[in-house]
């Protein structure tokens, strides 16, 4: 089913080639990221079980509300009426062919579980919101990261011009990468809209799930999280500004991820490196919620040093998450780090086989050789598992900082 004005995403072909061998795929991600407008082509039933006209049959006898509807089929908020879950399986059971049903909700419910329906039958799919090349329509070819493996500059260079300069990058950062905001709406009312949708997160989305129902509390660990995106914080500082304990704090902790606007990076571990903390980074999973909680604008930023640099690493971070859905063989992310902290590296991605490629995030525009000297020390003492490294920064130029480690422009994560 075509849709006009369609932007099309990263996800498109890998949806396309699972759903063309698996029986039940569900769509997970942030609510409003384009989740059902992108399963809405592969399907010729839509049910929306957020409708109560819709759902009533599905809640009466959902086994035989989707045996009347032609396939495939979209149940669309299907965690409005979790039994679907169970018809789902036993549909699946009975016949195992590719592209029957699709799912797609907001609210994560404990997939987890070994009792959980799903498992062997649903393969989940995740769908971030938008990154800069797909709102710039250059959805094509292989990503970053496939491209920095190659340890070769011409791969990489950008040939844009003008470049953005800090500012835009941040403002970027701010607009974020809601479809809404990100494509139909100005500034101004992008951050009335981002406003109402956290507004909407922390005080009604919540109710969905099982956790303290405290919105000013939860707001105030919101804020505390905003304030220490892509760090290490210490838990307790966190819970305490938002005037929680701990107990309370874990839980905020699970509902925020259950709800994807919370995401964890996890350290990587290495024989060769044995003192590295494994201690999680936490991260927003957009950068333009923590502007809407914070309430910050581009000037605001710009004077904050360290939220310029937590904004920018956040914003990075969302351009290369859902391109991990592209490369060969799902690279993961991770974050490294030393125990006494002299020694830190943004990202680092590992790839099939073990080798890596890692990136700097740098707020400046003319990075310099001793922006680069945590990719050497990683360098070093990898040998040749380490394929290459980017301090990405906010000028125009892309060069070469050592042997497999480059400077590069953060657009060249789109250009």
């Amino acid at each position: 089913m075509e849709q006009r004005d369609y932007v099309p995403r990263l996800i498109d072909e890998r949806l396309a080639a699972l759903f063309g061998e698996l029986s039940a795929l569900m769509l997970t991600g942030p609510r409003a990221t384009g989740k059902t407008t992108t399963a809405r082509r592969h399907a010729k039933t839509v049910v929306r079980l957020d409708r109560e006209a819709e759902a009533a049959a599905f809640r009466a006898d959902p086994d035989s509300a989707l045996t009347s509807l032609p396939e495939p089929i979209l149940l669309d908020e299907w965690q409005a009426v979790p039994g679907v879950l169970g018809a789902i399986k036993r549909s699946v059971d009975e016949d195992p062919s590719p592209g029957r049903f699709l799912l797609t909700g907001s609210v994560r419910a404990d997939l987890l579980d070994e009792t959980w329906p799903g498992t062997g039958r649903i393969v989940r799919l995740r769908m971030d919101g938008l990154t800069e090349r797909e709102v710039r329509g250059v959805v094509g070819g292989g990503s970053f990261l496939e491209r920095l493996a190659t340890g070769r500059l011409d791969e990489l260079e950008s040939a844009r011009d003008p470049f953005p300069t800090l500012r835009d990058y941040i403002e970027l950062s701010l607009r974020g990468g809601y479809p809404e905001p990100a494509l139909r709406l100005s500034p101004a009312v992008g951050r009335t809209w981002l406003e109402g949708y956290l507004d909407q997160l922390l005080t009604r989305d919540v109710e969905m799930l099982d956790a303290p129902r405290d919105p000013a509390r939860l707001r105030g660990y919101f804020e505390a999280l905003a304030l220490s995106t892509a760090g290490m914080p210490e838990h307790k500082k966190l819970y305490d500004a938002a005037g929680i304990d701990r107990k309370t704090a874990v839980k905020y902790d699970r509902l925020l991820t259950n709800l994807f606007v919370l995401d964890s990076l996890p350290a990587w571990t290495s024989n060769r490196l044995a003192r590295l903390v494994r201690s999680s980074k936490r991260y927003l999973v957009d950068p333009s919620l923590g502007a809407a909680v914070l309430g910050v604008d581009a000037a605001a930023v710009m004077r904050d040093g360290d939220l310029l640099g937590r904004l920018l690493d956040t914003f990075v971070v969302a351009q290369v998450r859902p391109e991990l859905q592209l490369a060969p063989g799902a690279p993961r992310l991770h974050h490294v780090r030393d125990r006494d902290g002299r020694r830190e590296i943004d990202l680092l991605a590992e790839l099939p086989g073990g080798d890596v490629v890692a990136i700097e995030v740098k707020a400046t525009a003319a990075p310099a050789p001793s922006d680069a000297r945590h990719l050497e020390w990683l360098r070093d003492t990898l040998g040749d598992r380490f394929r290459a490294g980017a301090v990405l920064h906010t000028g125009p130029s892309s060069f070469a900082l050592g042997d497999r480690i480059f400077a590069l422009p953060i657009c060249t994560l789109w250009e």
